[in-house]
């Protein structure tokens, strides 16, 4: 009997499935995976499919995606438009949480570029993964991208690749256990330090080995951005009385995946931090740059936590997403960019269909 195509990725996306572990051993209880999918329905798989046909059509020969290369400061993102790594990285994660891998499926040629661009964009001397000066939040989501398709469709060249993506992650970690714009080890920030966790586990799933001193320190230093108030700061602070770092519903949401990447699903900055994010929910304003970013995270969050939230969440988000889509090309906008807010847009709206395995329950 002859095998489809379809079904070939089926397997793949199994074997996916099997490969998921958390950082730690920490034991948790699943949930039933039947309560979510519901909520992805014709109107959302129509609308990520008219997301996804607009980034195929705006893919560079290389295989990159354009956008801003830049930094945010204060509510303001700053950049020159350029084939970003970062975006690149997103985008071919928004397609494989559609099911195509590379060279698999609708999309298959246009993963695989997008892997060919990352891999041509690891440097020979050290590993990083840069182009046009994009930075470590760059680094961590195409090491994160390596991952998702070495666990889904081994190659040699891309576990190499990976190996050096993480040595480079382990070496640039601060003394007190995050990271930074930068791979150097001088100070550091949640944010970043989200990503890069996250990229360490997904490398991890794949049998890449992380050094259990460095999962530790990153945890420690998580939980010094735990605000005994509630809610998780930009910066650690240790004394809260004169601290001018933030607390904030993105980096709220961010302390609660990076530790759950980590392995800790029910700790007391846990349980805090996903009161926040039921409490401010509605503080994140449409079109900025934080708009997607904080819920890139959340959706994360309240899917991976032991309850009920996603259901209520989910509903709520999709609808929000769906009716700021543009109805002429099917893309989306932020101050980013086009392809930045589609590429995350999809990944948001795909989260119940647990094709990505990092974000596996």
């Amino acid at each position: 009997m002859r095998t489809t195509l379809p079904n070939l990725r089926a397997a793949a996306i199994w074997v996916c499935i099997l490969l998921i572990t958390p950082l730690s051993a920490a034991p948790r209880q699943e949930r039933p995976l039947s309560v979510t999918r519901d909520h992805f329905d014709l109107r959302v798989r129509l609308a990520c499919d008219r997301g996804l046909m607009w980034l195929a059509s705006r893919q560079n020969p290389n295989g990159s995606w354009n956008c801003k290369i830049g930094y945010k400061l204060y509510e303001d993102y700053h950049g020159q438009d350029g084939e970003h790594v970062g975006v690149t990285a997103l985008a071919g994660m928004a397609f494989v949480g559609a099911g195509h891998l590379p060279n698999r499926g609708k999309y298959g040629r246009t993963v695989a570029r997008a892997l060919e661009f990352i891999l041509a964009s690891t440097r020979e001397e050290d590993g990083y993964i840069t182009s046009n000066g994009t930075r470590m939040y760059s680094h961590a989501f195409a090491t994160m991208f390596l991952a998702e398709i070495q666990g889904c469709s081994p190659r040699a060249d891309v576990r190499e690749k990976l190996k050096r993506a993480v040595a480079l992650l382990v070496s640039a970690q601060t003394r007190d256990g995050g990271w930074r714009y930068q791979p150097i080890p001088v100070d550091a920030d949640l944010s970043v330090t989200v990503s890069t966790l996250q990229a360490l586990r997904a490398a991890r799933n794949t049998g890449i080995a992380v050094p259990t001193e460095t999962i530790d320190r990153a945890v420690e230093y998580v939980r010094k951005c735990a605000s005994p108030y509630g809610g998780f700061t930009y910066q650690r602070g240790d004394d809260y009385t004169f601290n001018d770092t933030r607390v904030s519903y993105a980096l709220t949401a961010c302390g609660v995946v990076a530790l759950y990447s980590a392995g800790l699903y029910d700790s007391k900055e846990v349980r805090g931090g996903l009161r926040y994010l039921e409490d401010h929910r509605r503080r994140v304003g449409w079109g900025r740059y934080h708009y997607f970013y904080s819920h890139y995270y959340a959706s994360q969050a309240f899917y991976m936590a032991d309850r009920g939230d996603f259901n209520q969440y989910y509903v709520r988000i999709k609808e929000e997403i769906l009716a700021h889509q543009d109805k002429t090309d099917g893309a989306w906008s932020d101050d980013v960019g086009r392809t930045y807010a589609t590429a995350m847009a999809g990944i948001v709206l795909q989260m119940p269909c647990e094709w990505l395995p990092l974000f596996q329950k």
